[in-house]
C-alpha cells in the first residue's frame, strides 16, 4: 500500500513539474499560479503542498532541469575547441549562453527570478550546478591569469559571469542600456576578446 502511495506522489510530482515548466515557457514565472496548476493537474490545491514544500520548491525543480540544459549547451560549445585560445573559448561559451537565453528566455529568467537568496537554504544541487558552470569559465581564465590564486580566480569568474549575464539580460530585455539582439554577441566578443591583454 505504501508503495502505491509513493508511486502516486511521484507521478503527481512529475506532472506538476512538467505543467509548471510548460507554463513558465509559455508566459514566464510570474504567470505560475498554484490554483491553476492544481486544476490542470486534476488534483486538489492542497495536494501540491503534499509533494512540494511551497511553490518556490516547485520552481526550483523546474530550474534544475533548466540548469542541466544550460550546462549541456555551454559544455557543448567547447566540443572541438581545445585548440582555441582561452579568449576564444570564453567567447564561445558566452555565445552559447546567449543562444540558450534567447531561445529559452522564460526558463532562463526563472533561474534568477525565483525568490531565493544565499541567506536561505539553497539546495545543494543548485549550488553544484552553478559551480559546474563557473568551473567552465574558470578554466580559460586560469590560463590567462596563472598568477591568480583560487580566491582571486573565483572572484574573477563570478565577475565575468555577471558581466556577460548583464549584457545578455539588458539586450534581451531591450533596455536602453542594452543593444539590439543581433549585436549582443558582437558586444560580448569585444569585451571578452580583451581579457588578459595589455
Amino acid at each position: 500500500m505504501a508503495g502505491k502511495v509513493e508511486a502516486r506522489r511521484a507521478a503527481l510530482r512529475e506532472k506538476l513539474v512538467e505543467l509548471a515548466e510548460a507554463q513558465i515557457v509559455a508566459e514566464g514565472l510570474g504567470s505560475l499560479k498554484a490554483r491553476q496548476l492544481a486544476k490542470e493537474a486534476g488534483c486538489a490545491l492542497g495536494a501540491i503542498y503534499n509533494v512540494f514544500e511551497d511553490m518556490t520548491a516547485l520552481v526550483l525543480e523546474v530550474n534544475g532541469r533548466t540548469f542541466q540544459q544550460l550546462g549541456a549547451t555551454v559544455r557543448g560549445s567547447l566540443e572541438g575547441a581545445e585548440h582555441l585560445d582561452p579568449n576564444a573559448r570564453l567567447i564561445r561559451m558566452s555565445h552559447a549562453y546567449l543562444g540558450y537565453a534567447a531561445d529559452n528566455t522564460h526558463l532562463w529568467r526563472a533561474l534568477f527570478d525565483v525568490d531565493m537568496s544565499t541567506e536561505n537554504a539553497v539546495p545543494q544541487w543548485y549550488m553544484q550546478a552553478l559551480g559546474e558552470l563557473f568551473a567552465l569559465i574558470a578554466a580559460p581564465l586560469a590560463e590567462l591569469f596563472p598568477e591568480k590564486d583560487r580566491d582571486e580566480l573565483s572572484l574573477m569568474t563570478r565577475a565575468l559571469f555577471s558581466s556577460v549575464h548583464g549584457m545578455v539580460l539588458l539586450g534581451l530585455q531591450q533596455r536602453i542600456s542594452g543593444v539590439p539582439r543581433d549585436q549582443i554577441a558582437e558586444m560580448i566578443s569585444q569585451v571578452l576578446g580583451q581579457i588578459g591583454k595589455n
